[in-house]
């Protein structure tokens, strides 16, 4: 008996140590959990009971050079689905009331990255009418909702569609690339200006936190919005854009196929940038009518295409300029050598025509009567190497750095670009026409505005900017865009020549007499670009007042004819409207009214002939 009681004793002390170490590894852990992982645990409990749902900023706000608004917001509605809460049997009741297509559906819910419980966008500019059949039905449609956002809203009578781009729904694609910033159904600027200055439009996404029950369902707002974080508007861009000049631009290409742009060569700022034909970005603006899109995307003239930036022509005569500029500063020739002229050139057998036999000329004077003998000759004595230097130098062949996001660099070809192109096939020969803005060279309207500015200036390559400041909305502070001006390895007496002959070209007896513009002095070049089997392009590039420069422009119209006869006039009206207003102190000759495009007079008798 003794030894059952000792046992039973035993037991006991051994169950009560037990239950002992128990209950202090409980307390222990108790301890842990309230006090030590207290934070860990709340946050894991939070995150299973409390839903995110992102608050969009509102989109900065563009305005003219005057600060007049030139694109803006306006609200609009977009029906959103949450996953988790979403009933499948409800889906056609949903396609009734919205006129979605349930596939559209399906594949916005089970898309990759997609978040059971965050609401998924799934159709924009709902109307009032639909919202009002949402809250009718609204016990029938679970996880139905929809979000307030903003959509743009343009101001302008100009269209400006190429400069400014538009915003449209984030691609699966471009959500990859853009990091996590964006979600699914997010609207994001593309093309123009509201691409490249994305992340200073869109602002900082805002966060409100909901308290949801067992089943998902939002019950109220957590800690009755205390933990939100509040959205930031994005910043205001201050454009350079001259309105009046770029509605009146477009104007004046109504009906052709080109473009226009003209630059501050002070600071190369864009006053004007105009392709032609383009398209009304109010159609744009939220959802895109599929007939619209349909017409523009199938139009042969292709509205859709930027002819400013990433239209690449051969500059013809307006390149003459560059070579000279290279063959004076490299020492090949100076203001008074002279290069025979008999009426063509001829090389190999091949006879290279010009416009007249001009005799002995010098430099001034083979620019201004655009003498292709001349440059035929010169472009043998300069050479492929200082033709690249001086043709990156003008960033020909390569970006302006213009701040519209894409921009097509061009070709400046080189012996690499010959003889991976051609193989064994070419021979120096090729230099030729290259002397002339021909071959397989091609610029943009934007590049030849931008080179003819660093002429027109002095010297100083000016990056070409679209945008003047950046303004904070919150403060008010205004940040001014820098221009990055590069000093080009020009001395001013090469300058100087180049000057003279550009000045010759418009008031002289050169081609570029129908530029003249009454109460200032134009400089300028002509050029007509082949364009075989199709009519020749025609290029003008200028820059007023001679004496102090304050408006370059670039015009390309595709097969217009001669550059004197088509593009002239339409860069001395673009000249005169922004020196003189409405006012015209003189009409030019080939001159035109406000409203009407360019009528051309016909060329008198002893014009000279164009290039």
């Amino acid at each position: 008996m003794q030894n059952a009681s000792f046992a039973s004793r035993k037991r006991a002390y051994i169950l009560g140590a037990v239950f002992i170490g128990l209950l202090v590894v409980l307390i222990v852990r108790l301890y842990e959990l309230q006090f030590v992982q207290y934070n860990s645990f709340r946050s894991q409990a939070e995150s299973n009971s409390i839903r995110q749902i992102s608050k969009d900023p509102l989109r900065g706000l563009i305005y003219d050079r005057d600060g007049n608004l030139v694109v803006g917001n306006n609200p609009s509605y977009t029906l959103t689905v949450t996953p988790f809460e979403f009933d499948w049997h409800s889906l056609p009741l949903l396609k009734r009331i919205f006129d979605i297509d349930t596939n559209v559906v399906r594949y916005r819910l089970s898309r990759e990255g997609i978040s059971s419980f965050r609401p998924v966008k799934i159709a924009r500019d709902i109307t009032f009418s639909q919202l009002s059949m949402l809250e009718e039905y609204r016990t029938l449609l679970p996880g139905v909702n929809y979000t307030i956002e903003s959509r743009r809203d343009y101001k302008s009578t100009a269209h400006m569609a190429h400069l400014l781009g538009y915003t449209k729904e984030i691609s699966p694609n471009l959500l990859k690339t853009l990091g996590d910033y964006y979600q699914p159904g997010d609207l994001v600027g593309f093309n123009g200006i509201e691409a490249y200055y994305e992340e200073v439009l869109r602002g900082k996404k805002g966060y409100g936190y909901f308290a949801v029950d067992a089943r998902g369902k939002v019950i109220e707002s957590f800690e009755h919005g205390r933990s939100d974080v509040s959205a930031e508007e994005g910043s205001d861009l201050i454009l350079s854009l001259d309105m009046d000049l770029q509605l009146y631009g477009e104007r004046l290409m109504r009906g052709r196929r080109g473009a226009i742009v003209a630059l501050d060569p002070r600071n190369g700022e864009v006053l004007a940038f105009v392709s032609s034909p383009d398209y009304n970005l109010t159609d744009f603006s939220g959802r895109i009518p599929v007939d619209v899109w349909n017409t523009l995307r199938d139009d042969p003239a292709s509205p859709l295409f930027n002819r400013c930036s990433m239209a690449a022509y051969p500059p013809g005569s307006t390149f003459k300029m560059l070579v000279a500029a290279a063959a004076l500063q490299e020492d090949i020739i100076d203001e008074n050598t002279r290069i025979s002229c008999p009426g063509s050139y001829l090389l190999a057998g091949q006879e290279f025509g010009c416009h007249g036999a001009h005799g002995d000329i010098s430099v001034v004077a083979a620019l201004e009567h655009s003498c292709n003998v001349f440059f035929y000759k010169l472009i043998f004595k300069l050479g492929f190497a200082n033709l690249q230097k001086w043709g990156r130098l003008f960033h020909i062949g390569s970006p302006t750095g213009i701040d519209i996001g894409s921009e097509n660099p061009g070709i400046l070809p080189s012996e690499a670009y010959y003889d991976k192109r051609y193989g064994s096939r070419w021979n120096i020969g090729y230099l030729v026409n290259l002397g002339i803005g021909q071959g397989e060279i091609n610029t943009t309207p934007l590049q030849m505005a931008a080179f003819t500015a660093a002429l027109a200036n002095g010297g100083t390559y000016y990056r070409p900017h679209a945008v003047r400041e950046v303004k904070d909305r919150a403060t008010g502070e205004k940040r001014p865009v820098g221009n990055r001006p590069e000093r080009l390895p020009l001395s001013p007496s090469v300058i100087s020549v180049i000057q003279r002959g550009m000045y010759r070209v418009v008031n002289g007896s050169g081609t570029g007499y129908a530029a003249r513009v009454g109460g200032t002095r134009v400089a300028g070049k002509t050029g007509t670009a082949e364009n075989p089997p199709n009519p020749d392009h025609a290029w003008f590039v200028g820059y007023a007042p001679f004496e102090d420069p304050r408006i370059v422009v670039s015009v390309i119209v595709e097969n217009g004819g001669f550059g004197g006869t088509i593009a002239a006039p339409i860069a001395g009206a673009m000249i005169r409207r922004y020196l003189f207003g409405t006012w015209v102190p003189e009409q030019p000759r080939g001159g035109s009214t406000e409203t009407e495009p360019v009528v051309v007079e016909t060329p008198p008798a002893n014009a000279p002939v164009e290039d």
